[in-house]
């Protein structure tokens, strides 16, 4: 499960960095209007594959005003996308000093430090996104946070943050699937098996899902309930790299 950082969620992306704003002239809000208007043409073309048009849209969204938060967040996601880590990490920490307080703002800069192996910074920016009153999510940012102490190996911490998640909102599935898998890399079955079971209850059915309830039967030494996971793994999901994953003696 990679870190959650869609498009969907830029549009709630600077609403509370604004909210105390001074006053703001007229001019100020017609190039705040030009640059939304062109953040959300950029945004369009991103979702059309029309990448170079997309960047065109943005760049000149900061020409009209270059302190709009969601500007720099989009260019920082399309700059991310064409590999360009750089120019992305600037425009992601130019957002969050423009909305120091701003959960998403945190939360999105939180993932991109995670995703580029800046564990330390990243935890800071998930912490700070938590702490926002405002933030309507804060379960997501829980969610990143133990995402990336999950890749680290830092299944403690990682368990932590999931839980955390959990009281926030019980249905988010991402938190519910990895709560599951850190607990089956901590052999502890029976409450994996749990956490994976309501994730299972959301109706998500994918090869991740079903290679980790065979794994956890397994554990627990339940062979006929491991190979039902193995059979619909088989069966629903048969190029998958998962389905290579089971053992070649796992009947079918």
């Amino acid at each position: 499960m990679r870190l959650k950082l869609a498009l969907a969620l830029l549009l709630t992306l600077g609403l509370g960095a604004c909210a105390t704003a001074a006053p703001r002239s007229k001019a100020a809000n017609k190039a705040r209007s030009a640059a939304e208007v062109h953040v959300a043409l950029g945004q369009r073309y991103m979702q059309q594959g029309k990448l170079e048009l997309a960047l065109e849209k943005l760049e000149k969204a900061l020409i009209f005003d270059s302190s709009y938060v969601d500007a720099h967040t989009v260019i920082a996601l399309l700059y991310e996308r064409i590999n360009d880590q750089r120019k992305a990490a600037e425009h992601y920490r130019r957002a969050a000093d423009l909305a120091p307080r701003n959960g998403a703002v945190n939360n999105n800069y939180g993932a991109f430090l995670c995703r580029t192996g800046k564990l330390d910074e990243a935890a800071q920016h998930f912490a700070t996104a938590v702490t926002d009153p405002f933030y309507k999510t804060p379960d997501v940012a829980y969610a990143n946070s133990g995402s990336c102490f999950l890749h680290a190996g830092k299944f403690d911490r990682a368990e932590q943050d999931f839980r955390r998640s959990l009281e926030h909102n019980p249905s988010n599935g991402e938190s519910l699937f990895n709560l599951a898998t850190v607990l089956f890399q901590k052999s502890d079955f029976l409450r994996a098996r749990a956490f994976l079971q309501r994730f299972e209850s959301l109706g998500v059915a994918n090869p991740d899902a079903l290679l980790l309830g065979h794994n956890i039967e397994t554990g627990l030494g339940n062979t006929r309930e491991a190979n039902e996971y193995a059979r619909r793994l088989r069966t629903e999901f048969p190029d998958s790299p998962q389905r290579q994953k089971l053992e070649p003696s796992t009947p079918s």
